[in-house]
């Protein structure tokens, strides 16, 4: 009989252990963004726990570009576009330091480029949660995120689909407006320009 009990016992606590553990990998964590007021971009969110002022130095993250699946572009059009973004917002960058490497004062910058004038958010692969809560149908939207460098955390968020859009390649045109582009490029790297300039104080 006692050891009937036992064995019920542990196994009864075997359970509560599993469930606590189960409870613990299920918990979300979430986090909160405050509206940054009188932004330079259409939207802007900075973290409500952010603190800018221990970064002395920037990371700048290769660009991620998401056009819909049936979009032309091949591997050298997509690194074509990627080197025009970073050549313009590397030249708005004066005056920070730019490192390769993350570190304990150092601002992750990561720019997002997501077309979704021709198609859907289900049309674009690779398009995380955030971007497609943020990225609307018929849109052209460009977006910098501002990240730590050693947790990947993401302190601000800057958001933008204004001025005229470059021509991309489509299946019916199959040609890109590189001269948009770059324009396009300057424009909003002179935005973000602004906008990182507000938030670190610089």
């Amino acid at each position: 009989m006692w050891k009937h009990r036992s064995i019920r016992r542990l196994f009864w606590r075997v359970c509560v252990l599993a469930s606590l553990v189960l409870a613990g990998c299920s918990t979300t964590t979430s986090q909160s963004f405050n509206v940054v007021k009188d932004s330079a971009v259409e939207k802007s969110y900075i973290a409500t726990d952010a603190d800018f002022g221990k970064y002395r130095q920037l990371l700048s993250k290769d660009m991620g570009i998401h056009f819909p699946t049936n979009a032309p572009h091949s591997e050298e059009e997509i690194l074509r576009i990627r080197q025009i973004f970073r050549t313009a917002f590397l030249a708005e960058l004066d005056g920070y330091a730019i490192v390769t490497e993350p570190g304990p004062n150092t601002l992750a910058v990561e720019a997002s480029l997501i077309d979704m004038r021709f198609g859907t958010s289900s049309d674009v692969p690779d398009l995380r949660g955030n971007l497609s809560q943020l990225a609307q149908p018929g849109q052209l939207l460009f977006l910098m995120e501002l990240r730590d460098s050693e947790t990947d955390r993401v302190l601000g968020r800057a958001a933008d689909s204004s001025g005229d859009p470059p021509q991309f390649a489509t299946p019916e045109t199959n040609a890109t407006d590189w001269e948009g582009v770059e324009l396009a490029a300057r424009r909003w790297a002179g935005l973000f320009r602004q906008f990182l300039d507000k938030n670190l104080n610089k």
